[in-house]
């Protein structure tokens, strides 16, 4: 007799390859189902296995022994797989409680998780992106190191690479700047105001207006004055919803009207409320960009995005790049989030020391990964997100 084996992704299939390679003839010894190909038993298909025998013209006078040793083999071939699915079964137990990648890893693995460690990325993003590079990389493919290294910086980039929708035709544009104490608001607010406030000498400069509702903070008021007079632009003060409401109608010609807020704790509840009652004044005007600082813990920044979710904010300003050498704790929860930086800043200087957001400019701060310019931006358009004027020459 001649016996064989065959896998086909479903019985019918394994059925049909048997007839056609083996002929009709062909008998069924065994069936189980398996998963054909992957990594370590994950990410293979479901498929079936048979093994099967052709009979032959005359009983072999062995039949009996063939039988026993077909059994036993069969028999050893079960445990080992049984043996395989407890090891899997640990391995899927591992992962799922949290635990450290076990020291069979490919060395490419290990390396990339302590490189995105050292980057400050959080447990549950570095997870995701070591899932996909074993889904996509083969163990022969894992030996180049590099090739996994850049698809993880491409990893990285796609997940923060989310545009922000400017408005068309709204006039005037309203964007109120909120965050918790000392991440650089009223610095931040007036970078802008300068930003866009410098035209060449043939465009006729947007208006600009400075609002600040923080009048608790000592000396917050008064440094808003100084920028607005340095910078010639006109400031007002709001205490209450209708002070604020009675400021955006005076503005109606304006093109831009940047609102500054009172810097409070994520966990300061009543002041918070306090404070989005006052904003309601610039109903569906008012664009809620949440401002943060680069060198805030990742649990801090969490809970800062969460708490701040009661103002509907639309964009992010990443603030004090300058002040930090790792930038994996934003990544991990700008990502979470879903949410676009809008603009970062790296130092104090007005208005040089801002720019608006683009995916390379936050990925030269990485540590340890290559940045392959080129190809990025072959990948990514990099497009301006932040304000735009129609100005019309003199």
């Amino acid at each position: 007799m001649r016996y064989f084996t065959i896998q086909a992704r479903n019985h019918r299939e394994a059925i049909e390859r048997m007839k056609r390679e083996y002929g009709e003839d062909s008998k069924i010894l065994t069936y189980r189902n398996i998963r054909i190909g992957g990594i370590f038993g994950f990410w293979g298909k479901e498929g079936v296995e048979l093994t099967g025998y052709v009979p032959g013209e005359e009983k072999p006078k062995t039949s009996l022994e063939e039988n026993k040793l077909k059994i036993l083999e069969v028999a050893k071939r079960e445990q080992t797989l049984n043996f395989i699915l407890k090891e899997l079964k640990e391995l899927k137990e591992n992962i799922s409680h949290g635990q450290a990648f076990p020291s069979k890893t490919h060395d490419t693995i290990e390396r990339l998780k302590q490189i995105l460690w050292q980057n400050d990325f959080s447990k549950e993003y570095i997870d995701a992106i070591l899932d996909k590079i074993k889904n996509e990389f083969s163990l022969n493919e894992l030996d180049f190191y590099q090739k996994a290294s850049d698809r993880v910086v491409e990893l990285i980039a796609e997940s923060i690479a989310y545009e922000y929708e400017v408005p068309f035709d709204v006039k005037p544009r309203v964007i109120i700047i909120v965050g918790p104490t000392g991440v650089g608001k009223t610095t931040t607010l007036a970078k802008l105001a300068a930003l866009y406030g410098l035209v060449n000498e043939k465009q006729t400069p947007p208006k600009i207006r400075l609002v600040t509702i923080d009048c608790y903070r000592i000396g917050a008021q008064k440094q808003i004055e100084i920028y607005g007079e340095i910078m010639r632009l006109p400031v007002a003060t709001a205490e209450t919803k209708a002070d604020l409401k009675k400021i955006l109608a005076l503005a109606s010609e304006e093109d831009l009207v940047l609102i500054d807020t009172i810097g409070e704790s994520q966990r300061d509840y009543k002041k918070l409320a306090e404070m989005k009652e006052v904003l309601e004044a610039a109903g569906n005007k008012g664009e809620v960009f949440l401002t943060i600082s680069a060198t805030t813990k990742t649990r801090d920044l969490e809970e800062i995005f969460q708490q701040y979710e009661l103002f509907g904010y639309k964009g992010i300003i990443l603030t004090k790049l300058d002040e930090t050498n790792q930038i994996g704790n934003i990544i991990s929860v700008v990502a979470k989030k879903k949410k676009p930086i809008v603009y970062i800043t790296d130092g104090q200087k007005v208005p040089q020391d801002i720019s608006e957001f683009n995916v390379l400019k936050l990925l030269i701060y990485l540590e340890d990964l290559r940045i392959n310019r080129e190809v990025l931006e072959k990948k990514y358009s990099f497009k301006q997100t932040g304000l735009k004027f129609k100005t019309n020459p003199n």
